[in-house]
């Protein structure tokens, strides 16, 4: 079978950094012999590098809108707006989507005011109430703007807590989607149960499908399991390697008191299994912070056995760089062959010898017997050089050359010539003259720094916890990951150069696979329309819940066909509708009346 490519617009209203308009462009449902495929036609934010994320993700250039009123403006900003602002209008969100008509508009408008991280006194005040009122102007402005051609489906999400804080915005929002025609269903559903994502992501979603153009019922997705948030870090760098994952993948810099906590903290708990810890005087009674031992450390090495590798800091604390030497100390008798006396010292017994090599039979005489002087001599370089002593403290003797080749000039054969590798400078000497390449290992280029980190430093630790793990914070790219906006294994960078402002935008961001799961069915609703099909309950693995609720209902496929024949709930039409429950031996709904009929049918919109 040839299938036929049917193409599907989709608009975003506070589009913020593209993942919904990401998650939309994946969506390529199949029905019959017609494949959908979804374009985005644009998206208004009012965050300019929100829009530079949204066009890197979607592919289409975003439009820079302050949906405000003038009064939601002063009250959110305190202030009078500046010179050349103005309120925008249904006009100007219809040129952001090319004047074009989209078959789906997706709006998310800011939550912060109806979070559950904003307290409730907090959320009542003018500026947040402002914001709140977002919601409202963003409905108003897209059913105005295609008033005269309406637009098919809508996809309005946010916080839960919006169905409680907002609810006198939310049924104003429905009474307006009625008086335009549509649908309306208000639901909550986990964005990481429908995207198949490594967290749980609790939304409000409503729903709008206008009744005239779409008939067919809209499906809610298909339910899925949460995925561990190992399947998608393992898959990563580890974290902080930024030349393999970018700079979005640094390891935030914590203060070092925090990274002692967080290294408590039992996996899977939170700051409350501190409290099962035990404090003496201000100090833990059963931990403490130590070193990392690697295997070897502190090792004693065999008198008869082998060594391992000798690495470049081959030191008894950090492996097996010790040995058990069965040898006496220096000093012993038998170890005195070839020795010098002091001048100062007494001597040993003299016994019957005939060479210096079978004892301490020398002097370290003082007395000059004459000869000339040489006191700090430089020696030419193509002179011979004088005899060779074991050492000066006078300068006396020629220790110098006077070699014309350049310190680092190296050929074959040579001896290693050292340029201060992996090199420390005092903190009060001076540092040499800093190179374009200047690295750790390559130079001079590390300070003994005294300063050592307060409580209250910010800076990046490692602590193997009890359970042998790093318990650290994400960063940013692996949050970005866990949001679905990246794939594991590719790079990320958004616009600026600021964490927090990353943060913030993944955090408001939409996950492009919920919202995939989302266009998934919107688009199979909308493909049978295209194909003057009504008969969308025959897609049962779509697992939508029928027109009446599920435990009154068990048969609800034609009462589901004879809802969607009936979608402006007449009097004569409940009638029928009540006759045809009672036909497919369904409880009727006694409390049903038409403006309840179209509430039930935005249960399955």
């Amino acid at each position: 079978m040839t299938l036929r490519k049917h193409v599907l617009k989709h608009f975003h209203m506070c589009c913020g950094l593209g993942g919904g308009a990401k998650g939309f462009n994946r969506s390529k449902p199949i029905v019959g012999n017609l494949q959908a495929e979804w374009q985005c036609i644009g998206g208004v934010d009012v965050d300019p590098a929100g829009l530079a994320d949204f066009e890197r993700l979607s592919g289409v250039k975003g439009t820079l809108i302050d949906l405000f009123t003038r009064d939601q403006y002063i009250r959110f900003h305190g202030e009078e707006p500046p010179q050349g602002w103005r309120e925008a209008s249904p006009d100007d969100i219809r040129r952001a989507a090319g004047g074009q008509r989209p078959d789906a508009v997706f709006i998310s408008s800011p939550c912060k005011g109806a979070s559950g991280l904003l307290s409730e006194t907090m959320s009542q005040t003018p500026r947040y109430q402002a914001l709140n009122e977002l919601t409202l102007r963003c409905i108003w402005l897209f059913c105005e703007a295609w008033a005269d051609d309406p637009v098919p489906l809508l996809v309005f999400e946010n916080v839960p807590r919006l169905a409680t804080r907002g609810r006198h915005l939310l049924d104003q929002i429905n009474s307006l989607l009625s008086r335009f025609g549509y649908a309306v269903a208000e639901t909550t559903h986990d964005c990481g149960r429908i995207g198949n994502l490594a967290q749980s992501r609790k939304r409000f979603l409503l729903v709008g499908r206008h009744v005239e153009k779409v008939p067919p019922f809209l499906y809610e997705p298909e339910q899925k399991s949460l995925r561990a948030v190992g399947d998608i870090l393992g898959r990563m760098p580890l974290a902080g390697d930024i030349e393999a994952a970018g700079p979005m993948h640094r390891v935030p810099s914590l203060q070092w008191k925090t990274w002692v906590r967080l290294a408590l903290v039992e996996a899977g708990k939170d700051w409350r299994s501190l409290n099962d810890l035990t404090i003496e005087d201000g100090y833990l009674r059963d931990f403490i912070i130590v070193p990392e031992m690697r295997n070897g450390v502190l090792g004693v090495r065999e008198w008869d056995g082998i060594v391992g590798t000798v690495a470049g800091e081959s030191l008894p604390t950090n492996g097996a760089f010790s040995i058990a030497d069965p040898r006496a100390k220096a000093g012993s008798l038998q170890y005195q062959q070839y020795g010098v006396r002091r001048w100062d010292e007494s001597s040993g017994a003299v016994i019957g010898v005939k060479s210096p090599g079978q004892g301490t039979f020398s002097v370290a005489d003082p007395r000059r017997t004459g000869g000339g002087f040489g006191k700090y001599q430089v020696t030419p370089y193509g002179s011979p050089a004088g005899t060779v002593i074991a050492g000066s403290t006078t300068g006396q003797g020629a220790f110098a050359v006077q070699d014309p080749r350049p310190g680092m000039r190296r050929t074959k054969g040579d001896a290693y010539l050292t340029g201060g590798h992996y090199g420390v400078v005092p903190w009060d000497g001076p540092a040499g003259a800093v190179s374009a390449s200047a690295m750790h290992d390559n130079g001079r280029w590390s300070v003994a720094d005294p300063r050592l980190p307060a409580a209250n430093d910010r800076l990046t630790c490692v602590i193997e916890s009890l359970d042998g793990t790093w318990h650290r914070p994400f960063t940013t790219l692996e949050l970005a990951a866990i949001q679905s906006l990246v794939e594991p294994e590719e790079q990320l960078e958004l616009d600026g150069l600021s964490d927090q402002a990353w943060r913030e935008r993944i955090g408001n961001a939409v996950p492009p696979a919920a919202a995939e799961a989302v266009a998934d069915v919107m688009g199979t609703t909308l493909l049978l329309v295209a194909q003057g099909d009504l008969r969308a309950q025959q897609h049962a693995d779509l697992g939508a819940p029928c027109g009446c609720r599920p435990e009154r209902c068990s048969t609800g496929g034609s009462l589901m066909h004879a809802l969607s024949h009936h979608p402006h709930g007449t009097t004569a039409d409940a009638t029928a509708r009540h006759d045809l429950i009672k036909a497919e031996g369904c409880k009727p709904d006694l409390n049903i009346h038409p403006t309840k009929v179209k509430r039930a049918l935005g249960r399955s919109a």
